[in-house]
């Protein structure tokens, strides 16, 4: 009898997704019964991938213009790496909407074939298990090799993604890169992935920066993640931005951030040193003389005072 390798795959995800044992072990079982379960799809569903109308990709394309500007040359450089190798690049929003893509022109109708285009919706409740998709629906960066995807049709694909999170530390897109190649390996697909996540950070990091370009941004550390651990301070010294690695690392909370402090962040002085208004005094005598370079009366008129009230003020604060 010969083998149907559509029929076998419908019969194994099938067969898979009707078990809750193997949902609580797998990731990947896990993600078949959310497509069949939740969403109702069949492996087995010929249908092509959904394409929004034009007007509405351009209205999501001008609701992420910011980013995308920033993401683009990001892209260029990751298809630069891989494009040669028979990848595609794609990059989408939190819905699994394709809006920007890197291809070469010769592979324009394989990848088109498979569905993938701007304006495709990939996410998993229309396309079931794949990398975009599973990738927004977890918030992980994953690997969906072949047959690990829930529609049979999708098989032929190797798909690479990762996260990208905004300012705010909410989700915010998808970059995705794609092949089709008959002799992809799993192997190959880990390499790819790994610069797949570097991609992500960077565009991450640039995003962050663009967004608070009239603050100060701090490096504040962290441990061994490749995600950056940036703040954005103001002219107060008040943390207003962090990336969601400092706010992993901070235990602040995803959403908008109430301004805090960023002493309060980034450690306090010893017990022995001012506290309160006296150090947040100390510390604007000690802005306005280095900005005068130690001339007192030009700090004064800065500060608002008087130059003997100036003196006295630094005479209290333990200033010389």
């Amino acid at each position: 009898m010969t083998a149907n390798p559509t029929q076998d795959h419908v019969a194994k995800v099938m067969q898979a997704a009707a078990s809750t044992s193997a949902a609580a072990r797998s990731r990947l079982a896990a993600s078949w019964r959310r497509s069949v379960v939740k969403h109702g799809l069949d492996p087995a569903d010929p249908s092509a991938a959904h394409v929004i109308e034009a007007a509405a990709l351009a209205d999501r394309r001008a609701r992420m213009a910011g980013f995308m500007s920033v993401a683009a040359p990001r892209l260029d450089r990751l298809y630069t790496l891989l494009g040669t190798s028979g990848c595609a690049v794609y990059l989408t929003d939190t819905d699994g909407v394709i809006l920007d893509q890197r291809l070469a022109e010769a592979d324009r109708a394989a990848f088109e074939g498979w569905g993938l285009m701007p304006g495709a919706d990939w996410s998993e409740a229309r396309e079931g298990t794949n990398g975009i998709g599973t990738c927004l629906a977890e918030s992980r960066a994953v690997i969906v090799h072949r047959g690990e995807h829930f529609h049979a049709r999708n098989i032929a694909m190797s798909c690479i993604d990762a996260p990208i999170y905004g300012a705010d530390g909410q989700l915010l897109a998808a970059l995705d890169v794609s092949s089709a190649r008959a002799d992809q390996t799993e192997g190959f697909n880990r390499l790819i992935a790994a610069q797949v996540a570097q991609t992500a950070r960077a565009i991450e990091e640039a995003h962050f920066r663009a967004s608070f370009a009239d603050r100060r941004i701090v490096l504040a550390g962290g441990d061994d993640s490749d995600s950056a651990v940036l703040l954005a301070i103001d002219e107060d010294d008040l943390v207003v931005g962090a990336t969601r690695e400092a706010r992993r690392v901070f235990g602040l909370a995803a959403g908008p951030l109430a301004p805090r402090p960023a002493s309060d962040l980034l450690g306090r002085e010893g017990k022995d040193g001012p506290t309160g208004f006296a150090r947040a005094e100390r510390t604007a005598v000690i802005r306005a003389l280095a900005r005068t370079g130690g001339n007192v009366t030009e700090a004064a008129r800065a500060l608002g005072v008087g130059r003997a009230t100036l003196y006295r003020r630094m005479k209290r604060l333990g200033l010389s």
